[in-house]
């Protein structure tokens, strides 16, 4: 199974709690992913490798993202010649920009309803910089996502950034200890979204995610 590229739709961009908590109430079982991650870590780009060029907007300004992005993609089984439609989220990130209080505050609350009313259907993505893992701020994120019941697989992106194999092998080495201070994390993934590296194995996880559920 492939997700298709270049499908991907986008349906509405929500910046409003009583929307955004509306519109999950009315999809209690929707079936997909989300994105999330400290400010200039690539999500972007990911989700363009995953779901084809230009899905999200790419920005070298951190923090560009200020709603929850809501859109439809398409997995597809080229033996059966079957489609299965999902959905993926693009979350405002954490640790964002400098931005008014007013607005970090409103992201928040953004945040905790998504976390809160989102089907346990949805696996979260939270993506990180590979030069730069476990910022104070991820450790904070994290020990937020305790409270909720979703399953979440780190991505330690921008892995051709380490250019030696001895810091490729520290990041490695902490594996471990990740699994065992967060036990919501089920999977552990290292790409470049740039390069290309590791993208194959984040839209198989994804894939074998979404259609568990196809197949109760």
């Amino acid at each position: 199974m492939i997700i298709q590229k270049g499908n991907a739709e986008f349906l509405m961009g929500i910046d409003k709690v009583e929307q955004l908590v509306d519109w999950l109430n009315q999809n209690p079982d929707v079936n997909g992913v989300a994105f999330i991650g400290r400010s200039n870590v690539g999500k972007s780009s990911l989700i363009n490798a995953l779901y084809g060029k230009s899905v999200a907007r790419v920005s070298k300004t951190p923090g560009r993202t200020r709603q929850v992005n809501i859109f439809s993609f398409l997995v597809t089984d080229p033996e059966k010649k079957e489609n299965h439609k999902f959905y993926f989220f693009d979350v405002p990130g954490y640790g964002h920009a400098d931005v008014s209080k007013e607005m970090a505050k409103n992201w928040e609350t953004l945040l905790t309803s998504f976390f809160r009313y989102v089907s346990n259907k949805v696996v979260l993505l939270n993506i990180q910089d590979s030069r730069h893992p476990l910022q104070e701020s991820d450790e904070l994120f994290h020990d937020y996502l305790k409270n909720f019941d979703l399953e979440v697989y780190l991505v330690f992106n921008k892995i051709d950034k380490l250019k030696t194999q001895s810091e490729r092998a520290s990041l490695r080495k902490i594996m471990p200890a990740i699994y065992e201070k967060f036990k919501w994390v089920r999977q552990i993934h290292f790409t470049s979204a740039e390069k290309g590296d590791g993208v194959k194995g984040i839209e198989q996880a994804i894939i074998n995610f979404v259609m568990r559920f196809k197949q109760q």
